[in-house]
């Protein structure tokens, strides 16, 4: 499954799905949660579980409650019969909560779903990104939060004046980052909240590829084109990728050769096929 761009959608705006199913988005999240008011959290399972009993060319996952809250059962027991994609968990604490989630998802017949945790949303999650490691086999990637977490401890910002994530945001992002290459998962970068910077969206999507980002969330259809663009490789990267991939085909036995006038070994090697498999 690929995730370049992952398109929230709230749960009871049945009126939108249709049109960010067409939105050239790689995946969609169908939420239960935070862009649902309490009151409307019954409708919304409804019109999630509705939608997805039709066929749709776009995988589509579910934002649930909250494990450990009073929602999550009732979240749940709404996709019986359904066949979502994979869950999104949010306030994850690493591989204690999969385990939670993974009894109350067998008790339902859902045992198969793949999960994508939210892996930053509380203080107690950051000293758990390194558990995912054990459970990679259950994860469609790993993705992290910056509006939870300041606020579960009393920070009144995670950004800067100019937008950057302040230090300990900054943490919370690599540690995400390192958490997922760790357990072999799509390492998916937070959501851009500023819906009409379309410039500073592709500034910070170029940046989380860069990174080792594999993919971002998005909140808005408008959001999608250039995050694909972001995370999809460049005509001229699949080349020297090719080129360097063939050099090394060509002599197996050698540690490092040039490739264009520069020295390139095992790591470029690595990072070449990389390329190429996201190609």
């Amino acid at each position: 499954m690929r995730l370049r761009s992952l398109l929230f959608v709230p749960g009871d705006r049945p009126d939108r799905f249709a049109k960010a199913a067409a939105s050239g988005a790689d995946a969609l999240i169908l939420d239960l949660e935070d862009a649902v008011a309490a009151s409307a959290k019954a409708d919304a399972r409804a019109a999630v579980a509705d939608w997805l009993g039709e066929p749709a060319a776009v995988p589509r996952f579910v934002r649930i409650n909250p494990v450990d809250g009073a929602l999550t059962v009732g979240d749940l027991d709404a996709l019986v019969g359904t066949r979502p994609d994979g869950i999104v968990v949010p306030k994850a604490e690493g591989a204690a909560t999969i385990a939670r989630i993974d009894t109350l998802l067998a008790e339902r017949g859902l045992a198969d779903l793949l999960l994508l945790p939210i892996a930053t949303e509380t203080p107690a999650a950051i000293f758990q990104l390194g558990s995912y490691a054990g459970v990679g086999h259950r994860l469609a990637g790993l993705t992290w939060g910056a509006e939870d977490l300041p606020a579960a401890i009393g920070a009144t910002t995670a950004r800067e004046d100019d937008g950057r994530y302040t230090a300990p945001y900054e943490l919370a992002r690599s540690l995400t980052l390192f958490g997922a290459h760790a357990a072999g998962v799509a390492a998916i970068d937070t959501v851009y909240p500023a819906i009409r910077d379309e410039a500073g969206l592709v500034a910070y999507a170029a940046r989380a590829a860069r990174d080792g980002f594999t993919g971002m969330m998005a909140i808005h259809p408008a959001q999608v084109a250039g995050i694909n663009a972001a995370f999809t490789p460049t005509p001229e990267a699949i080349a020297r990728a090719q080129a360097i991939v063939d050099a090394f085909t060509a002599q197996p036995d050698v540690g490092a050769l040039q490739v264009d006038g520069r020295m390139v070994d095992a790591p470029h090697l690595k990072q070449a096929r990389r390329v190429l498999g996201a190609a």
